[in-house]
C-alpha cells in the first residue's frame, strides 16, 4: 500500500520524490491496515508536511492518491479531490494550517500590540523547564506552577481592553520579579511560570490587590474589569502543560 500510494501521489504532483517517506505516512498505514485513528494519523502527517514545506495543494493531493489508493481506483488517472471524503479533507487541511501558522510565527514571542511576551514564549521556557527536570530526575508538578490573572472584559471595548492587559503584565512582573517568566496568553489572560515558594500565596495577594488598583485608575476599567488570580498546578508531562496553555488561553 505504501508504494502504491508513493507512486500515485508522485503522479499528483509531489514535486520532490525523495522527501516523501516520513515516518508519519507509516502511522498512516498502519492506522489503515490495524483500524487504528486514521484522523489522527493523517493530522499528524499533515503537520509533518507543513513542517517540511509542502504546501496545501501537494498536501491535499497526496491525500487523494492515499483514498485512490483505498479504493482501488487506477491511481494513474487524474485525481479528483471531489471524491475524498469531507472528514478526511477537513482533518488534514486543518492540522496542516496549524502547522503552517505556528511554523510562521515559531519566532514571534511577543504580541504586536502590547509588546508583551505570548503562549509561544511560554511554550518555550515549558519545554526548557521539562527538560531540565527530566535531566534531574525530578518531577516539573513539585516545582514549578502557574499563576494565572484572568479579567472579566465582556463590557470593555476597543483600546481599553489591549491596556488592561498591558497594565496586568506590568504588575506581573513587578511582583514577579525574580527571573519568572510573564506571558499574556489571550485577550483576557496572563500567566506567570514560578516556583513554589512559601511567598508564593501572599505574592499572588499583592498581584490582585496592584492590578485592581491599576485598572481603576482608568474609568472604562474600574468598575468591570474584576481580575481573578488563582494558582494552577502543572501536569506531570510537557504535552499536557501545553494543552494547559491552550485551554487557560480560551478561559
Amino acid at each position: 500500500m505504501r508504494s502504491r500510494w508513493r507512486t500515485a501521489s508522485t503522479r499528483a504532483g509531489w514535486r520532490f520524490p525523495s522527501d516523501w517517506g516520513a515516518p508519519e505516512v507509516d502511522e498512516v498505514c498502519a492506522a489503515v491496515l490495524t483500524g487504528g485513528d486514521l484522523l489522527a494519523a493523517l493530522g499528524d502527517l499533515a503537520r509533518a508536511r507543513a513542517f517540511a514545506g509542502a504546501d496545501l495543494d501537494e498536501t491535499l493531493a497526496d491525500l487523494a492518491a492515499l483514498h485512490a489508493v483505498l479504493e482501488s481506483r487506477d491511481e494513474s488517472e487524474c485525481l479528483d479531490l471531489d471524491t475524498t471524503p469531507a472528514a478526511l479533507l477537513r482533518s488534514v487541511a486543518v492540522a496542516w494550517a496549524d502547522a503552517a501558522l505556528s511554523r510562521l510565527h515559531a519566532g514571534d514571542i511577543t504580541d504586536t500590540l502590547s509588546g508583551q511576551a505570548n503562549a509561544d514564549y511560554l511554550r518555550v521556557r515549558l519545554g526548557e523547564i521539562y527538560a531540565e527536570c527530566r535531566r534531574k530526575g525530578v518531577c516539573p508538578a513539585e516545582r514549578y506552577v502557574l499563576l494565572v490573572a484572568t479579567l472579566d472584559l465582556t463590557k470593555v471595548d476597543g483600546w481599553s481592553r489591549l491596556m488592561a492587559m498591558v497594565l496586568v503584565g506590568d504588575v506581573l512582573r513587578s511582583v514577579f520579579d525574580g527571573g519568572e517568566s510573564v506571558a499574556v496568553l489571550g485577550p483576557s489572560v496572563a500567566v506567570v511560570l514560578t516556583e513554589r515558594d512559601p511567598a508564593l500565596a501572599e505574592r499572588a495577594a499583592d498581584a490582585r490587590i496592584l492590578i485592581k488598583d491599576r485598572l481603576t485608575v482608568d474609568p472604562d476599567l474600574g468598575p468591570g474589569a474584576t481580575p481573578e488570580v488563582r494558582i494552577q498546578r502543572l501536569p506531570a508531562g510537557e504535552p499536557a502543560a501545553v494543552n494547559l496553555l491552550r485551554d487557560i488561553s480560551r478561559a
